[in-house]
């Protein structure tokens, strides 16, 4: 009875103090809105400072204050969406999203700390069949450079570009691969902070390092800002993991020295 009186005490003076005026209370920051330092790539209400692929017939488009992508762009080239301005080395941050997986991934590798694949005992890679859905974070101006966004147990974070390349020193191999699994369940926003100088990379996600310095050779010195299209649908079914993503609050601090 004295625990349960103590307890009940301890919760009065919290509720109290919540109820006092000049209680300080730390709002949630708003969407769109950059941090200090940083700058907005996105404004939350059209794509300002973007290029929407000629010809998407409306698949990219903004929906409550988010970029909004439903993986059936029009585009007869490339389908994924760019912004106008290069970069060369910055601090990206990107809020983002995976709405739904209603594809079944039957290709989804276990993924080694080094980067490879691991195999049974008949040196056969392991294969998963997973629900999927997958985009990125593209940098510099290429697709190799992606940040990956994907349902895979390896997590997010990701350079498959560079991860899957042979012609890649192991060492660069493993360095791209992710140290831990930070995803958040889909449907829920996760946060990336990317940091790029010159070719050396490390990605937080969701305030854990999954990236840690790592180096891609013969990257672009500069080059735009990307968000992947994957993804195709045939007759009404999808066929490889759709980019059904969502991103907002994506803000640049570019770094000068």
């Amino acid at each position: 009875m004295k625990y349960f009186t103590t307890i009940c005490r301890a919760l009065c003076v919290l509720a109290l103090g919540a109820m006092l005026p000049g209680t300080v209370r730390t709002a949630p920051a708003a969407d769109n809105e950059p941090p200090e330092g940083f700058v907005s790539l996105f404004n939350g209400k059209d794509f300002s400072g973007w290029k929407v692929p000629e010809g998407d017939g409306g698949h990219w488009k903004v929906v409550d204050g988010a970029i909004d992508y439903d993986a059936q762009s029009e585009a007869k080239g490339d389908k994924s969406l760019w912004s106008q301005r290069e970069f060369g080395d910055f601090v990206l941050r990107v809020d983002w999203r995976i709405k739904e997986t209603p594809y079944v991934n039957p290709r989804v590798f276990y993924i080694l700390p080094d980067g490879t694949h691991a195999r049974d005992i008949h040196g056969k890679e392991h294969r998963f069949a997973l629900p999927d859905s997958d985009s990125g974070v593209m940098l510099r101006g290429s697709g190799k450079n992606q940040v990956n966004i994907w349902c895979w147990p390896i997590g997010s974070g990701e350079f498959y570009g560079y991860r899957t390349d042979p012609k890649m020193p192991p060492e660069v191999r493993a360095a791209v691969t992710p140290r831990t699994q930070a995803d958040n369940p889909v449907g829920r926003w996760n946060r990336f902070e990317i940091t790029m100088r010159g070719e050396v990379v490390s990605v937080v996600l969701n305030g854990k390092t999954v990236i840690d310095k790592a180096r891609l050779p013969g990257v672009a010195p500069r080059g735009p800002i990307g968000f992947q299209h994957h993804g195709a649908l045939r007759n009404g079914q999808w066929v490889s993991p759709p980019s059904l993503l969502q991103f907002k609050n994506v803000y640049i601090k570019e770094l000068r020295d």
